[in-house]
């Protein structure tokens, strides 16, 4: 019984959370188990009544846990709030309230709030505190129906104290991890492009403009790369947008395996990459983008028919000056892509800057 009162946190028609349905399984596996050691235990204080009840529990834990198997998890949450109330119950009126059996019912106050809209956890939670309190009433007029002697009383008592301690430790242990793993997944779909896996332009802007205040401190150079397929919407059009997903994700993976750890890369556009290179001057930024250009022009690139796909890649470059803001470095980097489409693509072009000082 004692590890499963948790379980019944979960609404049983709410699918999101997986590893919960996980967890639970191998909590029906921890209480099954230990109501066969209360089976022996009690048989031991000569209380066989709550000993045979044991053996209920363990058949209700065994169909909870193939029940869940078989994703029926509403009969299993029925069968696992069930074997906690009525056991706990039990407990209490067969061998007195310090036995600790009602502390079981604790564990489904967190797990209420869990599963449950506002409203209905209010309500769950009034009608189990009404439950808990008449059952302490209850023991105010009679007396328990199988008493235990007092000392193997406080070792059933610090037995269910100390178990239900351990829940709540991997109850509170279980949810910081979901959260956590949640508030990860959100950060990391807030700040990352889905199909590539790169920063997202949003959030490239803010890593650039980072860095770009410790160019004013500093004065390290920055470089800009300013990445883009040629004639992808021909790709699209001839194999299908599967198939030009698939060569995006290759491309932004042959991308960070030719440039730096250190390196900001980001999908500026729709098969347009922004690459900034901290530390990294405008002849250094051209050879980077140049080992890419190399690495996607020798890459195998196969449509689903087999088909051999051209597929290559033209690229500007500048670099950041001390007059400069995010915008201005990236359109000189973006006049000299246009500039490599021109010229042929499949190419890397680098900033005009004898233009740029003549206007100065």
């Amino acid at each position: 019984m004692s590890q499963s009162r948790f379980m019944a946190a979960r609404n049983p028609v709410r699918e999101s959370r997986p590893q919960f349905w996980q967890v639970a399984k191998r909590c029906c596996q921890l209480a099954a188990t230990v109501d066969v050691a209360f089976f022996f235990l009690f048989h031991l204080l000569g209380s066989p009544i709550l000993a045979w009840v044991n053996v209920v529990s363990v058949a209700m834990y065994v169909v909870a846990y193939r029940a869940l198997g078989k994703k029926q998890n509403g009969l299993a949450i029925t069968l696992i709030w069930a074997e906690v109330i009525i056991h706990a119950g039990l407990g209490v009126v067969l061998i007195g309230w310090e036995s600790g059996f009602h502390y079981y019912l604790l564990m489904f106050i967190p797990a209420l709030f869990v599963s449950m809209r506002l409203r209905g956890a209010i309500a769950a939670l009034a009608g189990l505190w009404g439950y808990y309190v008449a059952l302490y009433l209850l023991m105010w007029f009679i007396e328990p129906l199988q008493p235990i002697a007092p000392g193997p009383l406080l070792g059933v008592y610090l037995f269910n104290l100390s178990v239900v301690f351990a829940m709540f430790s991997y109850l509170s242990f279980f949810y910081v991890t979901m959260v956590t793993s949640a508030n990860r997944k959100l950060r990391r779909m807030a700040t990352t492009d889905p199909l590539t896996g790169l920063f997202n332009r949003r959030h490239m802007t803010c890593l650039v403009e980072k860095e770009l205040a410790r160019f004013r401190r500093n004065g390290h150079p920055v470089a800009f790369l300013v990445l883009d397929i040629d004639h992808f919407k021909a790709i699209n059009d001839q194999y299908g947008h599967e198939t030009g997903d698939r060569v995006l994700e290759d491309v932004a993976g042959i991308i960070k395996t030719r440039l730096r750890t250190q390196d900001l890369i980001a999908r500026w556009g729709g098969e347009e990459f922004l690459a900034v290179l901290p530390d990294t001057g405008i002849q250094s930024g051209q050879a980077s983008a140049e080992r890419v250009r190399e690495a996607l022009l020798t890459h195998d690139w196969l449509a689903p028919n087999g088909e051999r796909i051209d597929l290559t890649i033209s690229a500007g470059v500048s670099e950041f000056r001390a007059e400069d803001d995010l915008n201005s470095a990236i359109n000189r980097a973006d006049r000299a892509l246009y500039r490599s489409k021109e010229l042929g693509r499949n190419r890397v072009e680098l900033e005009v800057v004898q233009e740029v000082a003549l206007q100065s």
